[in-house]
């Protein structure tokens, strides 16, 4: 586990790294060249610029409008939706390949992408694709139209 960056760090023998925590790509790189340091200081071979490939990118935010949920599962294909196991929506979006979760409040959880733009590019096609089926609706006080999501706080790269 690394501090500055906050990650924490799975090494196999095959030589793979695995990092989870990372906030955006730049820590992600300093917590890997970070680790190369130390390993390489206690004795270790590792070469000083390894390839860094981001396998996998979770992401939350907000719609900043409520979602009706039922509806949504009705009128989106690639999605499943049971409350009573868990009550989120669970959409699956094939550009980009991502998951995103969908939750009542308008909070939202995308994972599965490779990139931060990807992330960008999926919330920005469910927003539009939620507000053309007219399942979106501002919270009280918020006037008539949903406003464009928040960005999200980028969660874990590996």
């Amino acid at each position: 586990r690394l501090t500055k960056p906050r990650i924490s760090a799975l090494i196999f023998r095959t030589g793979k790294m695995v990092c989870t925590g990372a906030k955006n790509e730049g820590d992600l790189k300093n917590a890997v060249h970070a680790l190369v340091k130390l390993l390489n200081d206690h004795g270790a071979n590792v070469p000083l610029n390894p390839e860094v490939q981001v396998q996998n990118i979770v992401a939350s935010g907000s719609l900043n409008a409520e979602v009706d949920l039922e509806q949504a599962a009705l009128l989106l294909e690639n999605t499943m939706y049971e409350p009573e196991q868990f009550p989120g929506l669970i959409y699956r979006m094939s550009d980009p390949r991502v998951v995103v979760l969908i939750f009542g409040s308008g909070k939202i959880v995308c994972t599965g992408a490779k990139s931060e733009g990807d992330v960008a590019v999926a919330v920005q096609q469910l927003y539009d694709k939620l507000k053309e089926i007219g399942v979106l609706y501002v919270e009280e006080g918020g006037g008539e139209e949903a406003e464009e999501p928040e960005e999200g706080e980028e969660g874990e790269e590996e």
